[in-house]
């Protein structure tokens, strides 16, 4: 008889969609996963153009398990982002489980941006028909669902925002990238394996 190791509650592991914030979540729910989304909403919003945006950190790109698929959303794209996984589930032909991870403060704190930003791509994948959600995830698209109409304002006015307009970053930059689903390009960091 062998026994197995139960995951740790944190893992999340009996939910299809898991949600946790920062760098260290993705050790903490990607296991086992096919996707993993990095949530990184300011740091989109600061760049010069979508195409100058780091579309993931190493860090997390080397966290990610070796098999799974690793994008990049924000508010702009998370409805193809969604799409996208939808078609990738359908080419593995079963169940594909994720780890939407927003990317958190540089300081290690809630950024409520980030937060909105997944809530937008749980939101989206719920909309398809992905809907076994974590706790976690779920309270991350409800945030994004009782706020969507405050997105934009949000992004200038939470702290990541203030501090972004700070550091020199346009506001008007921080509202456009607060656009949902403004964008139909998905920013795909690692294909995931043959199915």
């Amino acid at each position: 008889m062998s026994e197995t190791t139960p995951a740790a509650p944190a893992a999340q592991a009996k939910y299809q969609v898991r949600f946790d914030q920062g760098p260290d979540a993705v050790h903490r729910i990607a296991d086992g996963v096919h996707v993993v989304v990095w949530v990184d909403q300011t740091t989109d919003a600061a760049a010069d153009s979508p195409a100058d945006a780091p579309i993931v950190p190493r860090a997390v790109l080397d966290a990610a398990p070796d098999h799974a698929a690793v994008l990049a959303a924000n508010l702009r794209d998370a409805a193809a982002a969604a799409a996208w996984i939808l078609a990738e589930q359908e080419r593995l032909g079963r169940r594909a489980y994720l780890a939407i991870v927003a990317a958190g403060r540089a300081d290690g704190g809630f950024a409520a941006d980030d937060v909105l930003a997944a809530g937008a791509v749980i939101d989206a994948l719920i909309e398809l028909g992905i809907d076994d959600t974590s706790p976690e995830a779920a309270v991350a698209s409800a945030a994004y669902a009782g706020l969507r109409r405050a997105v934009a304002h949000l992004a200038t006015a939470s702290a990541e925002g203030r501090h972004a307009i700070e550091e020199g970053v346009d506001p008007a930059s921080l509202r456009r990238e607060a656009a949902r689903d403004a964008s139909a390009s998905v920013r795909v960091a690692r294909a995931g394996a043959p199915a």
